[in-house]
Formats: structure tokens, C-alpha cells, sequence
């Protein structure tokens, strides 16, 4: 048997998109990093969503999507509407304008460099996910922005967390640190040989 290191799956390059259908109630949308072109005579583009998104039952139903290719201007607020909540709570286009393309369907009014409109052919199931296979319908450029990959988020848009506040206590004599707590009573500066009187805590 191999080695498997699900690592080695980081490796393959994915981009990221916000998926857009119709409820036939509301606009819905959801943040996308599985989408790729399969072939090209005719133009068929595969969009992969997890069956737990609200997106899925939607584009199921209604057969026809928009996905909008996020580029690297996109803020992190972007993620935060379209990826950490879901359309069956809330209208993720409440506090926006937006576009649309012949189909009807949102195109995002900015952060992206592309819209394809597609029209479902074929549906897949994948277990976890559906795949659906699709014909293109329209397309367009928006800008010449670089495309948002996943890696470019991880590294450049998706908050880095705090780093952990070290606990100690620093000599109001010679500032030399004391890492940890509490700081022993019978402590002696190595530098200046002030004892634990002269120190303080860290802020």
C-alpha cells in the first residue's frame, strides 16, 4: 500500500469564485474553488458543490448558474458574506447592487476579472458533492486583474490569527526579559543582579 499525505492535495492549484444563482425568491451565492473547463468543442465547464450547501438544491432546480472568477482585489469581506453563512438564512446581496447577465443571474459588481454563464447538461453524483457539468452560454472579461487562487487567499487576504501574548516579566532597571509566570520571588537579574522587586509584569 502507498503513502498517502493529504498535504500533497494542498499542491494542486485551485482558483476561487462566488457561484451565483435563483431561488426563484432571491439572488444566493457561495464562494467556489472547484470549477474548471473539461473541454473546448463545444466550451464545458464542471462546477463541483458540496449537497450541504444551499446553492446546490438551487442550481439543481433551476439548472443555470453564474460563476463570477474572483480576482486578487477581492477583500476578505467578500469570503466573509459569500463563504461563512448561508443563503437559507440571509440575503448575501442585501447591501450591494447588483449586475446581471442575459440570463438574469448576479454578476458580482466588483473584485471580479470574469463571469461564465452556464447551463446545467449533466449532474453528478460525487457523494459529498454534485457535480454539475455545463454548457457555456455567455462570457465575459470585466478586467485584466490577476485571478484570486486559493493560495493567493490564504497567504495574502484571509486574516492571520493574533500571535500568543507571551506571559513574563521585564527589570525596570535593565529591561532584561523573564519569560513565564509567575516570576519566582527569590529571582535575580542575570544582567544587572537586581532581584524580583525591580521587575514588572509585561503588558
Amino acid at each position: 500500500m502507498g503513502n498517502y499525505d493529504p498535504k500533497a492535495l494542498f499542491k494542486l492549484g485551485y482558483g476561487l469564485y462566488v457561484v451565483t444563482s435563483h431561488d426563484g425568491v432571491r439572488d444566493n451565492g457561495l464562494i467556489v474553488n472547484t470549477v474548471m473547463q473539461v473541454t473546448d468543442a463545444p466550451s464545458r465547464v464542471a462546477v463541483a458543490i458540496n449537497k450541504r450547501n444551499y446553492s446546490h438544491d438551487v442550481i439543481k432546480n433551476s439548472g443555470i448558474l453564474n460563476v463570477n472568477c474572483l480576482s486578487t482585489e477581492a477583500p476578505f469581506k467578500v469570503f466573509e458574506v459569500f463563504g461563512f453563512q448561508s443563503g437559507r438564512d440571509v440575503d448575501k446581496f442585501a447591501d450591494c447592487t447588483p449586475q446581471r447577465t442575459a440570463n438574469g443571474l448576479v454578476m458580482l459588481p466588483r473584485y471580479i476579472n470574469a463571469v461564465l454563464s452556464l447551463t446545467v447538461e449533466q449532474y453528478v453524483d460525487l457523494g459529498s458533492h454534485g457535480m454539475f457539468i455545463c454548457a457555456l452560454t455567455d462570457a465575459q472579461v470585466v478586467s485584466d486583474a490577476e485571478s484570486m487562487t486559493y493560495a493567493y487567499y490564504h497567504a495574502n487576504v484571509k486574516p492571520k490569527p493574533a500571535p500568543a501574548k507571551k506571559k513574563g516579566y521585564v527589570c525596570k532597571i535593565c529591561g532584561y526579559v523573564y519569560e513565564g509566570d509567575p516570576l519566582p520571588e527569590d529571582f535575580i537579574c542575570p544582567w544587572c543582579k537586581h532581584g524580583a522587586a525591580d521587575f514588572e509584569e509585561l503588558k
